[in-house]
């Protein structure tokens, strides 16, 4: 019995940066528990890979979350086919490390922008639909870098402590609407981003792969990496009826690392 078998198989989830990582694992997740899914990237080759794997199921759409235009028609294109959209996951993002005294306004921007912009534009193209049903879910892939500090990645911290407190604040907000405001905060994840930055580490450090890899997973008390369908499991639960009583919480998938 799927996890969603108490509710409508038709009911539309977008899932941002659903091209690789741990959004097409979310995707594919939601897919195979009868969601319709549409998935949305900057790299339409990369989505219609992971839409091939669940065809009938799955659609690509391209677009940038940090421009609001484009989620706009993106959003209007996704539901001429699968309609209104009840379940919203916002996963895009990115993550670049510098020291804070050599983090350049550029680079402090770009992490808002994918991260807690892109969060902030969904969200708005969104809600109108699950006001409309009185019924919604969203789900914001954060990271337990919004729920501690990490060295060398302050603008990155700083925007997810931010997704985590607008989840806290549209909580609130639309606790009687029905709709339900949650974030899934994964630790270091077996995802591309982290692939770069263990290569990063390689690159300035002289440091083996195997060496910056063991530096990742030392922080994460089981001493491994989460998986990426690890977290795509936790946005399923949140997804459901079973979840309407779960609002505001800010969930970490991180072996213990972080523990509220």
């Amino acid at each position: 019995m799927s996890a969603l078998s108490d509710q409508s198989t038709a009911k539309h989830a977008l899932v941002t940066g659903g091209g690789s990582g741990i959004g097409a694992a979310i995707a594919s997740t939601l897919a195979i528990a009868g969601l319709r899914v549409t998935i949305i990237g900057r790299r339409l080759d990369a989505l219609q890979a992971v839409a091939a794997r669940h065809p009938g199921h799955v659609q690509a759409v391209e677009a940038d979350v940090t421009d609001a235009a484009a989620i706009a028609t993106a959003f209007a294109e996704a539901k001429v086919r699968f309609g209104p959209i009840q379940v919203l996951v916002n996963n895009a993002g990115q993550a670049h490390s510098a020291p804070f005294i050599k983090t350049d306004a550029a680079l402090w921007q770009h992490m808002l922008s994918v991260n807690l912009t892109g969060t902030f534009n969904c969200t708005q193209a969104a809600l109108p639909d699950m006001l409309a049903a009185q019924w919604g879910r969203i789900i914001n892939v954060a990271s337990t870098a919004g729920l501690k500090g990490y060295a060398y990645v302050a603008a990155y911290c700083a925007a997810k402590h931010g997704v985590v407190g607008l989840t806290r604040a549209l909580a609130l907000e639309y606790a009687k609407k029905g709709i339900t405001v949650n974030a899934v905060c994964p630790g270091y994840t077996e995802t591309d981003i982290l692939r770069e930055s263990i290569a990063n580490v390689v690159a300035k450090t002289g440091r083996s792969e195997a060496q910056a890899r063991s530096e990742f997973s030392a922080g994460n008390p089981q001493g491994r990496m989460v998986q990426p369908e690890e977290v795509a499991d936790a946005v399923l639960w949140l997804s459901g009826h079973a979840a309407a009583s779960v609002t505001g919480q800010s969930i970490a998938v991180s072996g213990g690392e972080v523990m509220n």
